[in-house]
């Protein structure tokens, strides 16, 4: 069962109500994940987006732990936006509770109630952008700096 109150706290669903989660509740998915298995895999297609309710992630680029995410983090978004395989590899650190939307549920969003759908649109954009100019601040530093992050 998935609770509208829990997706709030996600910035995806900044400025959408209760009222709007509700009505495109039917659209999104949810899915379980064991220790050890990847909801994404390096150089595989996906098109979704996943929201962390529960468990730990870790995010692996050519075999390298790159990043931990945890509840409350969401991981997919370049893989719901574009035609591209994954970027990198998920792999569930502990067992995992997920919500979902894919690339064409999020499609459906858009003919159900575009309001709603702007409004994600525009908050996928903000985490894209902020976690663009990090990657542009690591990228200036030098490697004796980014150890230090």
């Amino acid at each position: 069962m998935i609770d509208v109150n829990a997706l709030q706290k996600y910035s995806l669903f900044g400025g959408v109500s209760p009222e709007q989660i509700e009505k495109i509740k039917p659209l999104l998915g949810t899915a379980h994940f064991e220790a050890g298995e990847c909801p994404q895999i390096e150089g595989q297609p996906s098109d979704k987006i996943y929201f962390i309710l529960s468990g730990e992630v870790e995010i692996v680029k050519q075999g390298l732990v790159i990043a931990r995410l945890k509840e409350g983090e969401t991981f997919g978004e370049m893989e719901l936006l574009d035609i591209m395989p994954s970027i990198a590899t998920v792999r569930a650190a502990t067992p995992l509770e997920v919500v979902t939307i894919s690339n064409r549920a999020l499609y459906e969003i858009s003919k159900l109630d575009l309001k709603t759908f702007s409004m994600m649109i525009m908050n996928l954009a903000r985490d894209l952008s902020r976690r663009l100019r990090r990657m542009d601040e690591l990228a200036c530093l030098d490697s004796n700096d980014i150890l230090k992050k």
